[in-house]
């Protein structure tokens, strides 16, 4: 949560400095946004359909397709398999120890 409240208050300084600077933002408008939005959810129809196809249930299915880290990105408080996985397994042991 603390990536996402730093990148907005970075975010809100520069809007600050554009301001008082009368300089426009180069950033999209907000239906540019909205269509990106849009591709993100559509790009996960497809998997997520197989998995309903195949006789999963809607949460199940989503849960599968890895829907949120698509499209949210890695959420605070939550860990990767491969970063997890990394910290279940045991550091090597040294040869001759």
């Amino acid at each position: 949560m603390k990536l996402y409240l730093a990148s907005l208050g970075a975010g809100l300084l520069v809007g600050i400095v554009y301001s008082l600077i009368n300089v426009r933002s180069p950033a999209p408008p907000v239906v540019a946004l909205v269509g990106l939005l849009g591709i993100l959810i559509g790009e996960q129809i497809v998997p997520v359909a197989r998995h309903l196809i195949a006789g999963d249930s809607l949460r199940t299915a989503i849960g599968l397709a890895d829907c949120s880290d698509h499209v949210l990105g890695q959420l605070p408080g939550r860990q990767s398999a491969a970063a997890q996985a990394d910290q279940d397994t045991p550091p090597p042991t040294p040869p001759g120890s």
